[in-house]
């Protein structure tokens, strides 16, 4: 369990958005820890282009180590958040 912060909060609004446009359903929704293992559709080529349409709402780029790495939802806000805090 991790808390959230306001901000963080917001960041996970916009990465919801950026996951229901991504996979055409508006029902969806993500939490922290939402995995892709949740998703029926979220395979690797999905996570490809979930990591590019999140690298444009945030107008950011992810090292390939960090999505490789990355576990659940709640390790992207981090690292969105992490770099909005710099």
């Amino acid at each position: 369990f991790r808390s959230s912060t306001m901000r963080d909060d917001k960041i996970l609004q916009r990465v919801n958005d950026v996951f229901q446009d991504v996979f055409d359903d508006d029902s969806l929704y993500v939490d922290y820890d939402t995995t892709s293992d949740d998703i029926d559709d979220w395979d690797s080529l999905e996570h490809i282009t979930l990591m590019e349409e999140i690298e444009k709402e945030f107008g950011m780029h992810f090292k390939t180590s960090e999505i490789a790495n990355m576990k659940n939802v709640g390790e992207t806000i981090d690292i969105i958040a992490k770099r909005a805090r710099k």
